[in-house]
């Protein structure tokens, strides 16, 4: 980014557009082309899609599901195909349900981002021109109404009654008066009235501006590179995590009063540890149908599916 971009507010208008190469009347069509494959689509952020593959593997990544799944390859080596293919039949089914689930909200938040595409009014070719935001470059004339969301940082050309409302990035409380002016270097963000900041919008009046940030490159790009940070652990999710690992490094021994019922799962498998093949006796999670549906359901809600139904 040029220095002189870091505080256009201090620049006059004129000296502005000599700069980025253009006039009041904006870009051309063609140069526009050319800008926006030099600097990219106006995003706070690369739009990325999870393919269905990787939607479906994401929903065996739960610790307690990978401990079923070792289940049912224990159940396997110890010849029990009968508890092997219900526990991987249960996490299959688990699985498939999520996966349908959040494909389906995928694809429903794609819809409705495609009917709610925001377009804003530019100059092209000295013509006043609905273009998509995401093809806004610097240099882009654009013309403000009241209702209009500003699509990129930049500074008011001129302005008629022009009130901005910037609650979402400076939290004042009023719509600010913006005119066209220039005003020193040093001063603070909630004081440029001859600036207009990419998220805001217009509550009244009309003006014409002069794009000259866009992207990651405006105040709100350099705060979503600030929060793109993982955000910390809840309490909640911490302890879930934990006994999922508790539960994959095996228990504290049980109580020697411990005895299964004949005929389940945790009969067949202490008595096939008891052999000598596998010294772990009293280190395996005694896994039973009550077992699995407590794992499953412990996963649902790490994934907030049944908090976020409350």
């Amino acid at each position: 980014m040029d220095e002189w971009s870091s505080n256009f507010w201090s620049i006059p208008p004129e000296a502005l557009l000599d700069r980025l190469g253009t006039t009041r009347d904006g870009l051309s069509s063609r140069e526009a082309g050319v800008r926006l494959a030099r600097h990219g689509p106006n995003r706070i952020s690369a739009k990325k899609r999870a393919d269905d593959l990787t939607l479906f593997i994401a929903q065996f990544k739960s610790p307690i599901i990978l401990i079923l799944i070792f289940a049912a390859v224990l159940s396997f080596f110890l010849d029990d195909p009968v508890d092997t293919a219900i526990i991987l039949t249960i996490v299959l089914i688990s699985g498939c349900l999520g996966f349908r689930q959040e494909r389906a909200a995928v694809h429903a938040v794609e819809k409705l981002l495609a009917m709610v595409r925001i377009q804003s009014t530019v100059l092209r070719d000295g013509r006043p021109t609905d273009v998509p935001v995401e093809e806004l470059v610097p240099g882009d004339v654009i013309i403000l109404n009241a209702g209009d969301v500003i699509p990129g940082d930049g500074v008011v050309l001129d302005s008629k009654d022009l009130f901005v409302d910037e609650a979402t990035l400076t939290g004042e409380t009023y719509p600010v008066a913006k005119e066209a002016t220039t005003l020193p270097p040093d001063t603070p963000l909630g004081r440029r009235v001859n600036a207009l900041f990419m998220g805001t919008h217009v509550v009244g009046g009309t003006a014409r501006a002069l794009v000259i940030q866009t992207g990651r490159a405006t105040e709100f790009g350099k705060i979503a590179d600030r929060l793109s940070l993982r955000p910390p652990e809840m309490e909640f999710e911490r302890g879930v995590r934990r006994f999922g690992y508790f539960l994959q490094r095996g228990n504290p021994p049980l109580p020697e009063m411990h005895r299964p019922c004949p005929g389940t799962f945790e009969t067949t498998l202490y008595g096939k540890l008891d052999l000598g093949r596998f010294p772990l006796r009293r280190n395996v999670f005694p896994f039973s149908p009550l077992a699995i549906a407590a794992a499953l359901g412990l996963n649902w809600i790490i994934k907030g599916k049944v908090l976020s139904s409350l």
